[in-house]
């Protein structure tokens, strides 16, 4: 009898998270683990997880921390035997950038929801309208009727107000995905709000009754801690980006095949064959029991939508792009606010310059992160862009810098001329979950399932890192289980 072959397409984590549970997971393949490729067009593995020297550090790329609160991306530390590595954030709270000043978030909020008017009391960028708003929810709320799903800024609009909505909450939940609230599934992204508006009643109290909400990856900042224990968010001593590598590392070890720098052009069927499926390049074909498709999902819509409707649907899923610059700026040449790990900025904020501000979020990295501390300079972390805002795309990294510069002196008041400033460009990497996305995905995993194939990645179960690797694993036990009942079939 052959040995059983199952094919990755995709080497960023979820792909290589997928790659990993193919091949044993924490105890490690044996004599039933099958033969493991992991093709991946990018020059190298890891995706949007990528690491440089800047200011004599490494830096991340892409995101610097990833939740500590849910298993997956710690379970995965752990078992590759790198836990001594993880760091956890030293620092919590955010300000938000309201009427020309900053001000510091109240705790408690449920990822940018208020759950009491008394949390307002003390933000004085909100208008006497918006406290009226937070007090009538509490005291005479609006009815809403709600379906199988609504926007997050339908919810947050009808209950709250749109300053709540569009100057407090929009600026984290949107900051999630790059993405608009008005546009954003309720029950994709924020399952916890859609049940709050359900119940009826204050949309608040529901909030605080359901208990802390776990954060998504907000561009900006930590928000405060909840009551639970430990910390919200981790790091990685060697960044975040090294985790793909460390991942790629341990699967050569275990005798799985990384190819890098080749597309795969094609998924054919051939049920005349020893194996139902061959996955082709350029210059090779691989036969194969099942295939994992840890791809963009409009890119698994042009490899698989042929076989399915439902699979070709994938092609409307949108993605943002966006933009960090990180500075190095002397520690005498900077007004940084006491406490914090960033700022907030709403959409649409004016300044002195041309039209709006590009900056959505700032984070201060050295006062989250430890290991990036020096005594002489800090590092700052401007984020720029959202799916309707690409004026940053226009720019050089020269005018980019200049401008988001010029920005971070009006929002922070002292910001001398940088030491040193660096551009990082993602484009197309941030999945939206717009309204009916989970049936999509639903019904996608549904046809691919049933030839054989099996879908992962940060356009079906969430855009964060632990969400990200729990896909792969998830996709590798779903193509494990297939090549087993095939097997059973056989025999």
């Amino acid at each position: 009898m052959s040995r059983a072959s199952i094919v990755v397409v995709g080497g960023g984590v979820s792909g290589l998270s997928a790659a990993w549970e193919l091949s044993g997971g924490a105890e490690g393949p044996n004599d039933a683990t099958p033969r493991i490729e992991l093709i991946e067009d990018g020059p190298v593995v890891g995706g949007s997880l990528a690491t440089t020297q800047f200011a004599n550090r490494t830096i991340d790329l892409g995101a610097d921390g990833f939740l500590a609160r849910r298993p997956e991306a710690v379970d995965l530390v752990r078992e590759l035997g790198i836990g001594d590595q993880l760091e956890a954030v030293e620092a919590s709270g955010a300000s938000i950038w309201l009427r020309g000043a900053l001000n510091e978030l109240p705790t408690g909020l449920a990822l940018g929801i208020p759950t009491s008017s008394g949390q307002l009391k003390n933000v004085r960028g909100l208008t006497w309208r918006a406290r009226l708003d937070a007090r009538r929810d509490e005291h005479a709320p609006v009815r809403m009727k709600i379906g199988d799903d609504a926007t997050i800024g339908e919810i947050v609009r009808t209950k709250l107000g749109s300053e709540i909505c569009y100057q407090f909450v929009e600026p984290m939940l949107g900051g999630i995905q790059a993405g608009r609230i008005d546009d954003l599934s309720a029950k994709s992204v924020f399952p916890a709000l859609l049940t709050a508006a359900r119940k009826g009643g204050s949309l608040m109290r529901a909030m605080r009754a359901s208990g802390p909400v776990a954060p998504g990856p907000s561009a900006a900042a930590s928000p405060p801690p909840s009551a639970s224990d430990g910390p919200i968010f981790y790091s990685l001593l060697e960044g975040v980006g090294s985790l793909p590598l460390e991942i790629a590392r341990r699967l050569r070890e275990r005798g799985v095949v990384l190819r890098t720098g080749v597309a795969v052009t094609a998924l054919r069927r051939t049920p005349s064959g020893n194996y139902p499926w061959e996955v082709d390049t350029q210059s090779t074909t691989t036969p194969a029991d099942s295939v994992v498709l840890a791809t963009p999902a409009p890119v698994t819509a042009r490899l698989l939508g042929a076989h399915d409707p439902a699979i070709a649907r994938l092609e409307s899923v949108r993605s943002a792009s966006a933009a960090m610059i990180t500075f190095s700026v002397a520690r005498t040449a900077i007004d940084l606010n006491a406490v914090g790990t960033g700022v907030l900025v709403p959409l649409g904020t004016a300044w002195s310059g041309d039209g709006s501000m590009l900056t959505t979020a700032v984070t201060f990295l050295d006062r989250k992160w430890p290991h990036l501390r020096r005594a002489d300079d800090v590092l700052v972390r401007a984020h720029v862009g959202r799916i309707d805002d690409l004026r940053w795309s226009e720019l050089s990294d020269d005018q980019l810098i200049a401008r988001v510069a010029d920005e971070l002196r009006v929002l922070l008041g002292t910001f001398g001329t940088p030491n040193d400033a660096i551009v990082q460009r993602w484009l197309n990497g941030l999945p939206q979950y717009y309204l009916g996305h989970e049936t999509m995905v639903a019904s996608a995993r549904h046809g691919a399932a049933a030839l054989g194939v099996t879908l992962c990645g940060n356009a079906y179960d969430g855009v964060g890192i632990p969400a990200s690797i729990g896909s792969g694993r998830r996709a590798a036990r779903e193509a494990l289980e297939i090549v087993r009942v095939a097997s059973d079939v056989t025999n």
